[in-house]
């Protein structure tokens, strides 16, 4: 150890020098009375002095008024000692010692009148020790890292930091941190800890496009060095965002709002500090506020998922709403993705969601259609409604047919659906009614609109009567030969000139002969007209007017059950009294009557009237007025029992025993199923077909 020094030989101190020995007069002899004498140590610059005592033996006394060492260095005492002193430490030679952090010293040495029991005074030494300037300076030497070396020390700063001019001061070079990602935090350099001063710093927060950024401050994370008397902040924190400023800030709470939201997706924060006061600081708290698109893509359209904010990125199924659609070229579709931009619009909202158009709705044969809503246009809602032809067509189906341009773009009535309405020819309602009675068989001349189902068949010579549009019907006989007869409709006058002029002729496409009509060979007289009744299909549709239009068939409730003396009407261009055909239409209205009437007349031709069959399906009536030869296949037309406005096929020119007597004629009511089902089943193979 260094104080081993104490062997060596005594050497007065020098001045700067680096030890030293200093001991009291006469030492280790009895010092002398009335004595004071002061010595003056000095080691070099930049060294403190260690001070201690080996030996100490002076005149005790209260606060050591009688025989003293005083010790001074920097001004102050460092010390006064008197008395015995003995090692503080056990195997120490040491009984005081004092430690300056100054390289000078001053011990004065005392003595009274009086040293009655022989003190023999002091012993001590000196060493210049290297001085601890970082720590045993009362003021800090340096800022932040003070570094001591033997005779000095030097002042040093943090990686960051730099040191300025003076050599003590340090600084930071904050600048140039940019912040990208979407959340984070930003502290104050040495945050908690005190913050730098004479420094800027400045950092940015830098969001992608589509973000805005939002911070927040609680009060507790912002302690910066209060305003000057003035209001001025010497240390302030500002943030800078577009054109707007927040602050500047500073105080030991945050001045502003806990929350700000900018509208910017750059954010720039300066923090200057001046070299005065510093404290611990701020943290922020920033986060990307995403942009925002409005709740909806395009008008009259839904969207999915459904949210109450819907911020950048998000992505959305876009819907229109019943009945609208988006056009695309030449085609249709309901439905996209739409996803929010950055620039806080939807993606394709350039589409729009526009009503369904359903086209122009399908005219109909002998109709018409017309639009009954406030639309005028064949778009959704829109609502027509079809009526036929009056008063010749009507609606096969009573009641209003109405349909609507419906959502899958078609237009639908709701008993109906897609299926368009048909006008079918109104029947049994003459465009001239009858007005006089009169046989044919020598009677009067019918007038145009008196049977306007009439069909005139030029060969064979015979009749017809129209019961649709497609389709007439007659008697089986006058088929027998001939499967497509010269027909015609529309006239009354079947003059070569007249029937070629005005007529409408009627071309065939198939007949069908009743099956239960019995066939008799060429040359065999016929005595069975049992099931005398055909169907003749027209290759196209009869065009109805004023004078062409069909007959009703019969219904199936028992009021179309046939009683005696019911009056019908009979037409026909058959044989008149003299046996001449006429070119004119002539009529009758006859009675029905008994059977045996029909039986009790004695038959022209070979057989006798016991050889002709009578059966139910057949009607007898007549009387002073009859049908006759040339007149087949003509209707017996009654007026309808539910309908007193109009007429139905009761029976059709059969045959008789006699001209100008009785009749028969075939009861239409007993072929019903056959005739529906013959005219559906043809029907809709054609319609199949088609």
């Amino acid at each position: 150890m260094w104080y081993l020094i104490f062997f060596c030989l005594p050497v007065w101190a020098d001045a700067a020098s680096m030890y030293g020995e200093i001991l009291s007069p006469n030492y280790p002899q009895v010092y002398p009375n009335d004595l004071q004498e002061s010595w003056e140590i000095e080691v070099p610059p930049g060294y403190g002095i260690h001070l201690y005592f080996t030996h100490m033996d002076l005149e005790p006394s209260h606060n050591c008024e009688y025989d003293s060492v005083k010790i001074l260095s920097g001004g102050h005492v460092e010390g006064v000692l008197c008395g015995r002193k003995k090692p503080r430490v056990p195997g120490s030679l040491i009984v005081e010692e004092f430690r300056v952090p100054y390289n000078t010293l001053t011990l004065t040495f005392q003595s009274d009148f009086s040293n009655e029991e022989h003190f023999t005074g002091f012993a001590a030494y000196y060493v210049a020790v290297d001085l601890d300037e970082c720590t045993d300076f009362v003021e800090e030497p340096c800022s932040h890292y003070c570094n001591n070396y033997i005779g000095g020390y030097f002042c040093t700063c943090p990686p960051e930091y730099f040191l300025y001019e003076d050599m003590k001061t340090c600084g930071v070079n904050c600048s140039g941190n940019v912040f990208t990602e979407l959340s984070g935090e930003i502290a104050s350099p040495n945050y908690p800890n005190q913050y730098p001063e004479n420094s800027r710093c400045d950092y940015r927060v830098a969001l992608r496009p589509g973000y805005f950024v939002a911070l927040t401050i609680r009060s507790e994370d912002f302690d910066v060095e209060p305003a000057d008397s003035e209001g001025s902040c010497r240390d302030s924190l500002t943030l800078v965002s577009g054109e707007k400023r927040f602050g500047p800030y500073c105080g030991s709470k945050f001045p502003g709002p806990s929350e700000i939201k900018t509208r910017n997706n750059i954010l720039d924060i300066i923090f200057q500090t001046d070299q005065a006061v510093q404290h611990k600081g701020w943290k922020i708290r920033y986060y990307a506020d995403p942009i925002t698109c409005p709740p909806s893509v395009i008008s009259n359209s839904v969207v999915d998922p459904k949210k109450d904010r819907y911020t950048f990125e998000d992505s959305v199924k876009v819907t229109c709403v019943e009945g609208y659609e988006i056009v695309v070229k030449q085609d249709s579709i309901r439905t996209f993705y739409s996803s929010c931009q950055d620039n806080g619009e939807w993606s394709n909202s350039h589409f729009s969601c526009v009503p369904v158009n359903c086209g122009e709705p399908l005219p109909i044969e002998n109709g018409q259609v017309e639009y009954v809503s406030e639309i005028h246009e064949p778009l959704y809602k829109a609502a027509v409604r079809y009526h036929c032809n009056a008063p010749y067509y009507t609606l096969k189906n009573e009641g209003e047919v109405v349909y609507e341009c419906s959502a899958s773009g078609q237009w639908i009535n709701e008993e109906m659906g897609t299926e368009l309405p048909k006008c079918v020819a109104v029947c049994g309602v003459p465009s001239n009614p009858v007005r006089e009675t009169a046989k044919i068989f020598g009677g009067t001349r019918a007038e145009k609109g008196n049977f306007p189902w009439q069909v005139y068949f030029e060969h064979p010579r015979g009749a017809g009567v129209l019961i649709s549009e497609r389709w007439v019907m007659t008697a089986a006989h006058v088929l027998e030969g001939f499967d497509k007869p010269d027909m015609f409709i529309g006239v009354i006058n079947v003059g070569r000139e007249s029937l070629y002029r005005d007529a409408q002729q009627l071309v065939a496409e198939a007949s069908f002969i009743h099956p239960g009509w019995k066939k008799l060979s060429k040359d065999t007289y016929r005595t069975d007209f049992d099931n005398d009744i055909a169907l003749l299909k027209l290759k196209d549709p009869v065009k109805m007017g004023p004078n062409i239009s069909p007959l009703c068939l019969p219904g199936k409730s028992p009021e179309y059950e046939l009683q005696k003396g019911t009056l019908g009407y009979i037409a026909g261009w058959g044989q008149k009294e003299r046996g001449r055909l006429p070119i004119y239409l002539w009529k009758a209205q006859i009675p029905v009557v008994d059977m045996d009437k029909c039986r009790s007349v004695k038959p022209e031709g070979p057989a006798d009237s016991s050889a002709y069959r009578f059966t139910d399906n057949m009607i007898c009536a007549g009387g002073d007025k009859d049908s006759c030869k040339g007149d087949s296949g003509g209707a017996y037309s009654i007026q309808d029992p539910l309908d007193n406005s109009r007429y139905y096929v009761a029976g059709l020119i059969s045959w008789g025993p006699r001209c100008g007597t009785f009749g028969l004629y075939t009861k239409v009511v007993r072929y019903l199923d056959w005739i529906t089902e013959t005219m559906s089943k043809h029907e809709n193979a054609e319609a199949l077909q088609d």
